[in-house]
């Protein structure tokens, strides 16, 4: 479950929200480390009914989603679309 470092499906465009740049800043932490964590498929804090979604998902090309917790217990998620014409990261609240 998503050891390798290497992407495993197209990100397309790169987009953050408001919300997830503060949250970032916040707590230190540069975004490439959970953009290279979902495109190797970490899906992060996920539970296994969600994993197993995603992992359908990626062989079908439906939309992905990885959830990680923050140093100060924010939630931080990522999503790419289905067609993988962007991933976006973004609190849950900004959903």
């Amino acid at each position: 479950m998503g050891q390798s470092q290497d992407p495993r499906f197209e990100l397309g465009r790169l987009l953050i929200t408001p919300g997830a740049i503060e949250a970032l800043k916040k707590n230190g932490n540069d975004p490439a480390e959970f953009i290279r964590r979902h495109a190797s498929c970490d899906w992060g804090d996920l539970d296994a009914d969600d994993v197993r979604e995603n992992e359908f998902s990626l062989e079908h090309g439906l939309r992905l989603l990885s959830s990680y917790r923050l140093a100060d217990g924010q939630m931080l998620w990522i999503i790419t679309e289905a067609d993988r014409s962007c991933t976006t990261l973004l609190l849950p609240a900004e959903y």
